[in-house]
């Protein structure tokens, strides 16, 4: 009996232990799961506030590009190359072409070309060209047209703007470029990458200056407009628009205009040998004529000698 209650004391113990090890274990189990209950609502506190701090990174960053790389495109800083036309009729084509000139000198430009023709009975022309501050078009090509009676006038203009923000660019990324191969020119160490750097160099400056050649070239047509002026005498007669055929007729007349110039070459290259063909061909002639006859008066002549007869053997 003893030993039965002693086993059935030991029974109970152990089972006590047993359970007080499963409740800790369950409790810190609990524990560390409410532990990281709390630290997940931290963490996830944390990571909004970074998400919002580099969003307004990258917004002031996108800012700041987008306003360096706009191009002011208002009206007054577009670039607009203005050319115009201007047919005026004068009773002296020659003091109206005189008062052109001041006019042109007056408002900063310069005379760009002056063809002029004499007519008789006051059939006299001029064709100038001006090359006019775009500033100033509007108002030269109306003092111009109050020289006389204005018989034309047209105006043509052409935006370069985007032309103009694109050679800015390459031209920007092309330095760049052409600086950094400088550096690397500056630290070659060996004659092979001297050499292979200095190619590239000069390649790199070739395609500057090419970039650097056009923003000139549209430099100069955009701060000066060019105007073609052409005067009139009071019997001049005004020049007739050209008036070109389309489809079938202008077939035509191309390929009759062809014909006529072929047939013009034709009969160009016939005259300058007509002359070599008669002081050659003529004596060629004659001496062909006179060997046909001469042979016919001699034919036993021209007959060859028979063979000689070989002697018979003994």
């Amino acid at each position: 009996m003893r030993k039965r209650g002693y086993l059935t004391l030991g029974a109970v113990v152990l089972c006590g232990a047993l359970l007080a090890g499963c409740g800790s274990s369950s409790s810190s189990d609990g524990v560390s799961s409410d532990s990281g209950k709390v630290a997940a609502p931290a963490a996830g506190g944390a990571e909004p506030a970074l998400g919002e701090g580099q969003a307004a990174d990258s917004t002031a960053q996108g800012g700041k590009d987008t306003t360096a790389e706009a191009p002011d495109l208002r009206v007054d800083q577009r670039s607009i190359i203005y050319t115009g036309t201007i047919t005026v009729q004068v009773k002296d084509v020659n003091a109206a072409a005189a008062r052109i000139t001041g006019i042109t000198s007056g408002a900063g430009g310069f005379i760009g070309g002056d063809d002029r023709q004499s007519g008789a009975g006051g059939a006299d022309t001029a064709t100038m060209k001006l090359r006019i501050p775009a500033t100033k078009f509007d108002a030269a090509l109306k003092q111009i047209g109050e020289l006389g009676e204005e018989q034309s006038r047209a105006i043509n203009t052409e935006d370069v703007t985007e032309e103009v923000v694109d050679l800015d660019a390459r031209i920007a990324v092309q330095q760049a470029r052409v600086d950094s191969g400088r550096r690397l020119l500056g630290q070659a160490k060996s004659l092979n990458d001297l050499v292979m750097l200095e190619k590239e160099v000069a390649t790199r400056e070739s395609d500057l200056a090419s970039l650097q050649a056009k923003k000139r070239r549209l430099a100069d047509l955009t701060a000066l407009s060019t105007v073609t002026v052409v005067l009139l005498g009071p019997t001049a007669a005004p020049p007739a628009p050209a008036d070109e055929p389309s489809g079938f007729l202008a077939g035509l007349s191309s390929g009759w205009n062809a014909l006529g110039d072929s047939l013009t070459v034709l009969l160009t290259v016939l005259g300058a040998l007509l002359p070599w063909l008669i002081a050659l061909g003529l004596p060629a002639a004659a001496v062909f004529y006179l060997r046909r006859r001469y042979r016919r008066g001699h034919p036993d002549k021209e007959l060859p000698a028979p063979p000689a007869e070989a002697p018979a053997t003994p």
